[in-house]
């Protein structure tokens, strides 16, 4: 990076200060250079224009990001990515916990609403329950961590669901009723196909999902989806009380706020906050 400061320092243009940037300066306009770059500027002229630099100087900051390999250039294509973020980004996202870096979010979430949070992500026909927080009013829930329960039972599993196509549904949807059929209470809700899939069509258009004692008798939850920088659905989080205490009035006045907690967590896996809240139902 010391070739980038170098040659960045070396020239100025109108409008700058007449002194040689400081490194900072320096480290700021080639992080610049990226994000126009990210933006969709191929040429000079473009990255120039976006930054407000001369043409020389955003030369020179290109050239050493293409040395850098931070940006590539093609007499084609022009200036794009390089495949040194590429290789950044997957170091980051090895490096980041999801249990860590939802876990303040998974707080406020119990703080706010004084319910029982979970976090959770598929595995296989799964949901695989990686934090809890129980609530404040003395019940408890026979979820914990590390438990496993069929995908289509649980609010945290359709949520993870919303992504998936109709085929995807219909196949843990059977899995889900041969489950239900070997409960050992044999309590779950008996619901049809069609009217499961109907209730995924109303889920995927708001952005959230709801557990209707589909899992445990008189457990009630409200669940959204985690995206990563992808955009993909990676995990979820739900907000579960009992039925006296989650009716559907509260029920529908919790979906904005799980899913701005679940939209807080998708920020730090590197996922676009707009797309996130177009996806989310624009809440």
């Amino acid at each position: 990076m010391r070739k980038l400061q170098d040659s960045a320092e070396s020239h100025g243009h109108v409008g700058e200060q007449a002194a040689a940037p400081t490194g900072t300066q320096t480290l700021t306009r080639g992080l610049a250079v990226l994000q126009a770059v990210a933006g969709g500027a191929r040429d000079l002229k473009q990255i120039a224009q976006m930054l407000g630099t001369t043409r020389s100087t955003t030369h020179r900051l290109a050239n050493c990001l293409v040395q850098e390999r931070y940006l590539r250039f093609t007499p084609n294509a022009g200036y794009v990515l390089g495949p040194k973020l590429i290789e950044l980004g997957f170091q980051a996202r090895e490096e980041v916990s999801l249990s860590i870096v939802a876990r303040s979010y998974l707080e406020r979430l119990a703080e706010q609403s004084g319910d029982t949070i979970h976090l959770a992500l598929q595995d296989g026909d799964d949901v695989l329950y990686l934090d809890k927080i129980p609530g404040k009013k003395g019940l408890e829930m026979r979820s914990r961590v590390g438990h496993r329960m069929p995908i289509a039972t649980t609010g945290v599993g359709k949520a993870l669901m919303l992504g998936m196509d109709e085929e995807e549904w219909k196949s843990l949807y059977q899995k889900r009723s041969t489950a239900a059929a070997n409960h050992a209470a044999g309590l779950l809700p008996k619901r049809s196909w069609t009217e499961f899939r109907d209730q995924m069509r109303e889920y995927v258009k708001g952005g959230y999902a709801f557990d209707l004692e589909d899992n445990e008798p008189s457990i009630r939850c409200v669940a959204a989806p985690i995206y990563d920088a992808t955009h993909a659905i990676v995990a979820a989080i739900s907000v579960s009380s009992t039925l006296p205490y989650m009716p559907l009035e509260r029920m529908q006045s919790l979906i904005a706020v799980v899913q701005a907690a679940a939209a807080g967590i998708s920020s730090e896996l590197g996922a676009n906050q707009e797309a996130s809240q177009e996806a989310s139902g624009g809440s």
